[in-house]
């Protein structure tokens, strides 16, 4: 790959705490194989490479490349016709999802994410139906597209081998069930055809085929305490251990999640899986809400990181993370934009915004709410140590990928904006995704200007369009008629599940949330 130089009005190269970071008027950098190897101001660069090609008018601000470390699908729950419920009647209404093509579902939300200067995601897959071979097929074609459309993608899919609709086994779900459902509901478990031990050897296949690429990584996902057995648990943990593989795990996402391991063990979710020694730098806890003052302590002791997914938080009521907590305590967190952001979008800059304030609680101290720095920390560095780049991306400085985004200044200060106005407190109050101008993954321009270098956005939008305008296969229909007539059912299963004495949420009014 040649070397380029690529100069901005001012270049944020790292944070330096929650409200502070380095910043070069002027700057710029060169990246040899995708490599940054020099940093410095745009004429001190210049001078010595006067041949380099160079990417930059100078009007923008360049940022490290953002890092969505939670993202499930392409087209939204809300595309597909499932609304926004409460999690645990919302995994009912998310049956009616079409069959969608895999490669064009996955291009659909990458536009997105590269669009507002997202340079690497965390894929968590699930749901696929059909034996190894069909599922290894289709997370073939996911990662295909993510390697066409030139992102880096940490693939996972995730394991559920147990529990798989409601907090109760399957089968005494069914039997729950009046008798003309048991059917309907027995052939949507059906469906779902991988053992244990083929969610281990789709992990090792993966792996070995992909894990070595430069924007490829394959790591492990247990689904969901509720969704794994302790065998499950325990051969994640060994895989782990033998792969160095990091682990993406959704974890107290509701107040029924809390309930949940209450029951199964006596205690809290994160006190479970520390019995399987799943905790630690490898493992990531997704959203983390209903984690008590203990679980704050013993996650910040043992190194474990966190992905606050704030959009995917509010929209499924699922309540509001202690964030100022984790950042108190020093555990290394990140953002996920999840299944969509609050616009129903994969817009990092829009869910920077949110982050940013959803925890301004009442008070008059600076340290007690989320700053610039860190919000920009959670979606660069944060977000990368929680897959297997770790510390190579995230930052720009020598020796670091170059992953990268370019922001039209004008499009921020146009057409005022006092000069008293840090630069990041601009970009991350008013940046819109239409100012991103450039987009930089592995030392490759993959977006400039609107336009997608590698990828056909029109036609690919179009073929999955055309796609999706076919009439409803015969088991869509019935999945659509099930998730119907299930939803009094799950409604009936949770309506005394917790009692409301014992779950008192962590967050109150005068807490730092």
């Amino acid at each position: 790959m040649a070397a380029t130089l690529v100069r901005s009005r001012a270049m944020i190269t790292k944070t330096l705490s929650a409200t502070t970071w380095e910043e070069i008027a002027d700057g710029a950098l060169i990246q040899e194989d995708g490599i940054i190897t020099a940093i410095g101001t745009y004429d001190e660069l210049r001078r010595k490479h006067p041949s380099l090609p160079v990417v930059g008018s100078g009007r923008e601000v360049m940022l490290p490349g953002f890092v969505n470390a939670h993202h499930h699908v392409g087209l939204t729950p809300v595309q597909l016709g499932s609304p926004d419920m409460p999690l645990e009647l919302w995994f009912v209404t998310r049956m009616v999802a079409r069959n969608v093509n895999p490669y064009l579902d996955t291009l659909y939300s990458a536009f997105e994410m590269i669009g507002s200067g997202i340079t690497t995601v965390q894929h968590l897959h699930g749901w696929a139906p059909g034996k190894l071979p069909d599922v290894e097929k289709r997370a073939g074609e996911i990662i295909r597209a993510y390697e066409d459309i030139g992102m880096r993608v940490s693939y996972c899919f995730a394991l559920r081998d147990q529990n798989r609709l409601v907090y109760q086994a399957d089968q005494d779900f069914v039997a729950s069930l009046p008798p003309e459902l048991r059917g309907p509901m027995q052939r949507w478990f059906d469906r779902f055809q991988l053992t244990l031990e083929d969610n281990l050897d789709l992990f090792r296949n993966l792996h070995a085929s992909h894990n070595s690429k430069r924007r490829v990584r394959v790591q492990l996902a247990p689904a969901n305490l509720h969704w794994c057995s302790d065998k499950a648990l325990a051969a994640m943990a060994e895989l782990s251990h033998s792969h160095d593989a990091p682990i993406h795990m959704h974890l107290v996402e509701t107040a029924y999640q809390k309930e949940y391991a209450r029951r199964r063990g006596g205690g809290t979710a994160v006190e479970y899986l520390d019995r399987f020694g799943l905790l630690g730098p490898n493992m990531t806890l997704g959203h983390g809400v209903w984690l008590n003052e203990k679980d704050i302590d013993r996650l910040a002791e043992t190194g474990s990181c966190i992905c606050h997914n704030c959009s995917s938080n509010f929209r499924l009521r699922s309540g509001v993370a202690p964030l100022n907590r984790f950042e108190a305590k020093g555990i290394n967190t990140a953002i996920g934009l999840d299944e969509a952001g609050i616009n129903d979008d994969r817009d990092m800059l829009q869910e920077l915004r949110l982050v940013l304030r959803a925890h301004r609680v009442p008070g008059m101290g600076d340290d007690e709410v989320p700053g610039m720095g860190q919000v920009l920390r959670m979606a660069t560095v944060g977000g990368a140590r929680t897959t297997s780049w770790r510390d190579g991306l995230g930052m720009l400085e020598v020796g670091k990928g170059a992953d990268l985004s370019l922001i039209d200044w004008d499009s921020i200060a146009f057409p005022y904006l006092d000069e008293l106005t840090p630069t990041l407190d601009a970009v991350v109050q008013r940046a819109k995704a239409s100012a991103v101008r450039a987009v930089m993954c592995a030392g490759e321009v993959i977006y400039q200007e609107g336009r997608f270098t590698r990828v056909d956005r029109e036609g690919a939008l179009k073929a999955l369009h055309d796609d999706l305008s076919r009439a409803l296969a015969d088991d869509e229909v019935e999945r659509r008629q099930l998730s119907k007539a299930l939803l009094p059912h799950a409604r009936r299963f949770y309506a005394d599940y917790i009692d409301p004495a014992r779950h008192e949420p962590f967050y109150r009014p005068s807490s730092r949330v």
